[in-house]
């Protein structure tokens, strides 16, 4: 998503920011928040369980003509019949099984999983993501509770915002939707940098009118760089 050389700046753009304010801000991009094998598997059930009703409704019949021969009869409907029903049964098991495969095979592939999956799955695996991301960088660590995280997962097309409880109690959640805008657009098309480094200049502004820097006293508590996720 990011060059080295706009790895720096967006870095630079951190550190500009910080610069204003006792807040921190940590930014984040992971390749993916989960496999989501779950739904390939789900697609694939419901395709095969779905079929031979769309079938039997649209008048198809499917058998499996000859596979059974004789040696069973059906005392109320007759040979034939138990035969027919046999065969009928045969037929709609391999007509699932082929169709489970076949759904599975195609559904497996990263863009029509990606299609696949409903949104709100996606955004509940990067909210989880970025929540266990913003735990493990020390981010709620800050002498203030002033951190930040900007988190952006490149499969799902998805960025979150969380703050730390100093900032959030006194910034409205809303305040924080101009900056995602800025950077999902710039990831949207393509100019990443340039989303990253709008989204940290709305950041540091809101950090740096609830929490402007105290002369003499700014440590800068997290790291400036962008962490990308192997």
């Amino acid at each position: 998503m990011l060059t080295e050389a706009e790895q720096e700046r967006v870095e630079a753009a951190v550190a500009r920011a910080e610069a204003q304010t006792r807040g921190e801000i940590f930014c984040i991009i992971a390749p993916d928040c989960g496999d989501y094998r779950e739904t390939p598997l789900a697609v694939a059930a419901f395709a095969a369980l779905a079929a031979p009703a769309l079938l039997l409704a649209g008048g198809i019949q499917v058998t499996v003509p000859g596979l059974i021969q004789g040696g069973w009869t059906a005392a109320a409907v007759g040979a034939a019949a138990g035969v027919a029903a046999r065969e009928a049964v045969v037929g709609v098991i391999l007509l699932q099984v082929f169709l489970f495969i076949l759904v599975l095979m195609l559904a497996w592939l990263p863009p029509v999983r990606r299609f696949l999956t409903p949104a709100s799955l996606k955004r509940d695996r990067v909210r989880r993501r970025a929540y266990e991301q913003f735990l493990s960088k020390n981010l709620q660590a800050t002498r203030e509770r002033t951190g930040v995280l900007i988190f952006v997962s490149e499969w799902e097309h998805m960025a979150e915002l969380i703050a730390d409880e100093g900032v959030a109690s006194k910034v409205d959640p809303a305040v924080w939707d101009q900056a995602m805008a800025r950077l999902i657009q710039g990831v949207k098309e393509g100019r990443a940098a340039e989303g990253f480094e709008a989204a940290v200049e709305i950041c540091g502004a809101v950090l740096a009118e609830h929490f402007p820097p105290r002369e003499g006293d700014n440590p800068n508590e997290l790291p400036d760089h962008v962490v990308v996720i192997r």
